[in-house]
């Protein structure tokens, strides 16, 4: 019978248990007891750490409640990691080692102590544990399986005493044990350490000699290797030395899945701050959102991103508070560098954001330069709300979609509404309107707007390096002033030297000028920047195109859609690549709308198949396409140059170029490649083509 103080709930019960304690005691009573004192004084702060509530000791073990699984398994861990590195710097006979279990279950709690089954099979799993290792049952396996970085091994279904119920017992694989095979249950009985002495001395000398790896790998990371390049924290192409990272987007845990922005925006605001770190490189964020929702192995994860290190964790918010988790690892070993959580109000975002992106830096002995400190601690605005507005205007326009950068406009304006002198409210704005240019708006109509809203960024922080980006695309697409425009993409990338932003649009610009090679060159660095980018790869492939490159285009743009098959700007130069190689039906196939997607195809991917049919010399097909494009202009922007390619293939020379001094006149960026486009290739003998390529300045 219970009493009136009696509770029912369920919660992860953990049990541990001193290998070798009675025995020891036996021998050596003082020790025993010094040991025991010693190894309740380790433990005891990662219970309070893991928000672990202390039941009691029970001899040589301890009874400890948790109200989360994945913090009991977290303690578990964090304890067995901190018995290693005891172990690895005292004598052998004060070495400490423990069997852990846990179980997650229905317990009753009366008067300060806990009962029922879900007490009593933890106590009965923690037997089945090594020295030094860890096991948990079923319902514990299924709250962290795809929540920790350590592997789970099943053990062969045991049979437990007094208890009548199948249950699953699982191994986690700590990493200074992953030479170890995993064992059965019979295995686990028949060598446990209190019926074979043998056994016993075999698993304490393969702990030990992993205690000793694991230290001298977490005391001496930047040790260099042979060769170097092999060296995780030091991948080929980096500069021998330098630490590198990724930040993986932080997962959203708040009740409003809405809150996806906020999630989102922290990482960016993560990235952002450890790439002003000038002893960090930092993977790009397309890169490394192209992991978000998936349960990569974090060693996979660094090899892609050309890493050493990676941070995740996730974010709650609701109203005016926020928890933030985050944790770095080394993806060479798995081992975590360091973990932490803050709960705090809104307002201390940004002093999150500092102190995280600090003490990443420190943990990866990355020393700040001068003025770095001062640097990260500065606040973009003063005004939370607009921050917030802010943060769901760029996620609303990297959507793509036709509704979702109206959005961003409108959440851009507001948060400049709320705070007139915020930088980046400008930035998002200028890079609004490159987004929808020759889309939803034409670019003489875009590109005045841009400018001013680099230049009112650049006016309030002249730090920011994407501004210059999107004066030198005005410079090159709306004023044709090239030298301003070199000018600018030069100056970004020597403010941010990683910036694949800059590396990107200058490499097409550079291509688009006529200076093939030295186009190419940045392209591709782009690409080495954010290597899992849509948007890099797909830029380069196009690059190819217009360099004349098809065959390393057409491989360019099948690898980039490998990856990302619904990008579809990429399928559109693919098209028109197989279309110079005489692969037509290749082209065809990659152009033509399929039903899902016959609402959604562009006036561009429209146009490059009425060329197609026009070269093909299919009059009529390509006349309807001409026709259809036509009535599109009337409700949506499209381009004169994607009506004067369908007139060059169908010999319709004179209107080709009213179509082309149309796309002059709206400064379509189509223009800015119009010095190598093939299409274009059986107007140039015609003076009017000189004309235009020297009034758009590409032609001196």
């Amino acid at each position: 019978m219970t009493t009136d103080t009696a509770e029912r709930k369920l919660a992860a019960i953990m049990f541990t248990d001193m290998v070798g304690y009675s025995a020891l005691a036996q021998r050596n009573e003082a020790l025993a007891l010094e040991l025991l004192a010693e190894h309740q004084a380790l433990l005891r702060p990662h219970f309070l750490q893991h928000r672990g509530h202390e039941i009691k000791t029970i001899g040589d073990g301890f009874l400890v409640e948790f109200t989360s699984a994945l913090e009991a398994v977290h303690c578990a861990i964090a304890v067995q990691k901190a018995l290693v590195e005891h172990n690895a710097s005292t004598t052998t006979e004060r070495r400490i080692q423990l069997r852990i279990g846990l179980h997650l279950g229905d317990v009753e709690v009366r008067d300060g102590d806990v009962f029922g089954d879900g007490v009593n099979i933890a106590a009965r799993i923690e037997p089945l544990a090594e020295p030094g290792g860890i096991c948990l049952t079923g319902p514990v396996f299924d709250q962290v399986r795809n929540k920790i970085d350590e592997q789970l091994a099943r053990l062969a279904q045991p049979e437990l005493k007094n208890i009548h119920v199948p249950i699953e017992v699982y191994r986690v694989v700590l990493p200074w044990q992953q030479a170890a095979p995993a064992r059965s249950l019979q295995d686990a009985r028949s060598t446990a350490p209190r019926s074979s002495r043998t056994a016993a001395i075999a698993v304490v000398l393969l702990v030990g000699a992993g205690a000793v790896v694991w230290q001298v790998q977490q005391r001496a990371p930047a040790t260099p290797r042979t060769p170097p390049s092999s060296d995780a924290t030091n991948p080929p192409g980096r500069a021998e030395g330098r630490k590198s990272v990724a930040v993986l987007p932080f997962v959203n845990m708040s009740s409003d899945k809405e809150n996806e922005y906020f999630s989102d925006g922290i990482t960016e605001e993560l990235i952002t701050a450890l790439a002003k770190v000038s002893g960090l490189h930092v993977a790009a964020r397309t890169s490394s959102f192209a992991f978000k929702g998936k349960n990569e192995d974090i060693r996979t994860i660094g090899k892609r991103l050309q890493v050493g290190a990676v941070l995740e964790g996730s974010v709650a918010k609701s109203g005016n508070q926020v928890r933030i988790t985050a944790q770095l690892i080394d993806v060479e070993n798995g081992y975590h560098l360091w973990s932490d959580t803050y709960d705090r109000d809104l307002e201390d975002i940004f002093a999150i954001r500092s102190e995280v992106a600090q003490t990443v830096a420190r943990a990866l002995q990355v020393t700040l330069g001068a003025g770095e400190r001062q640097t990260l601690e500065r606040k973009p605005t003063e005004d939370i709300e607009a921050y917030q507005l802010y943060l769901k205007g760029r996620h609303a326009i990297e959507s793509i979609s036709s509704e979702g950068v109206s959005d961003g406009l409108r959440y851009l304006r507001q948060a400049i509404a709320r705070d007139p002198d915020y930088a980046l409210a400008y930035l998002g704005v200028a890079y609004y309107y490159w987004t929808i240019s020759d889309w939803k708006m034409s670019g003489s109509d875009c590109f005045p707007r841009a400018r001013e809203a680099a230049e009112k960024a650049l006016q309030l922080d002249p730090s920011l390096a994407e501004a210059h980006v999107w004066l030198g695309v005005v410079h090159w697409l709306y004023d044709r002033d090239h030298g301003a425009a070199r000018r600018d993409f030069q100056t970004a990338i020597a403010m941010e030297p990683e910036s694949f932003t800059a590396r990107e649009m200058y490499g097409a610009y550079l291509v688009g000028t006529g200076h093939i090679e030295e186009g190419l060159a940045e392209a591709r660095r782009a690409v080495e920047l954010d290597p899992l980018s849509p948007e890099t790869n797909g830029w380069l492939g196009i690059v190819l195109y217009f360099a004349r490159r098809y065959d390393e285009a057409i491989h360019q743009l099948r690898t980039t859609l490998t990856s990302h098959p619904d990008y579809w700007y990429a399928r559109l130069w693919l098209g028109r690549a197989y279309a110079r190689t005489g692969r037509s039906q290749e082209a065809v196939a990659e152009l033509q709308p399929t039903p899902q997607w016959e609402d959604l195809v562009s006036p561009e991917s429209e146009s490059a198949l009425g060329r197609i049919y026009a070269d093909q010399g299919n009059r009529a097909a390509a006349t309807d396409v001409l026709r259809h494009l036509r009535e599109r202009m009337r409700d949506e922007v499209v381009s004169g140059a994607s009506i004067a390619t369908v007139h060059v293939g169908l010999g319709e020379v004179d209107e080709a170029f009213a179509a082309l001094v149309q796309a002059e006149a709206e400064h379509s960026y189509y223009v800015g490649f119009w010095k190598v486009d093939p299409e274009l290739d059986p107007l140039r003998s015609d003076p009017r083509f000189t004309a235009l390529l020297k009034k758009t300045g590409l032609e001196p």
